[in-house]
């Protein structure tokens, strides 16, 4: 099985959009810091109660060696570091981070990166989302910003496969 870590972002727009369970579909089992856990669970709102009612296939995880976090601390904040951190200990297949900055530090190290648009388009890809801009709607609603000019290039990916 895949080893597929989530940031806060990620979790929390698919979670208050209704599609966090995409996740468990793509991935099975995901792996969230601790850091987190605790940046999501601190909100209340529909992410934040998926949370903390424990769902069975987000497994919350401590981040054992600490020491490389200052490494990353002056761009990124607690839980993108923390994702990074337990991504090497654990020897993670996939991070899902929407940040910028994170994604291009998870780049650099090696890692194999996506974010909420790309976890939307492989479930389309897979069959697991019938309507890809109904979908980007509803994370839109929920916050989070697409330019028109990527949510159609997204459609169009959509659409070739």
């Amino acid at each position: 099985m895949r080893k597929v870590i989530v940031n806060s972002t990620p979790l929390i727009v698919l979670g208050n959009a209704g599609l966090l369970e995409i996740l468990q579909k793509l991935y099975g089992r995901i792996l969230v810091p601790e850091a987190v856990y605790q940046e999501v669970t601190a909100k209340d709102d529909a992410a934040g109660m998926i949370l903390l009612n424990g769902a069975d296939w987000i497994q919350v995880e401590q981040v054992q060696n600490q020491s490389d976090a200052r490494i990353f601390s002056s761009r990124l904040h607690a839980g993108e570091v923390e994702v990074m951190l337990l991504a090497r200990e654990q020897k993670a297949d996939l991070l899902i981070i929407d940040d910028n900055a994170a994604k291009s530090t998870a780049k650099y190290l090696g890692m194999k990166v996506t974010g909420s648009l790309g976890v939307l388009l492989r479930a389309k890809q897979m069959g697991f989302l019938e309507d890809i801009n109904d979908a980007m709607e509803r994370i839109i609603r929920n916050g989070f910003y697409v330019s028109e000019a990527l949510k159609k290039h997204i459609i169009e990916l959509s659409e070739n496969t």
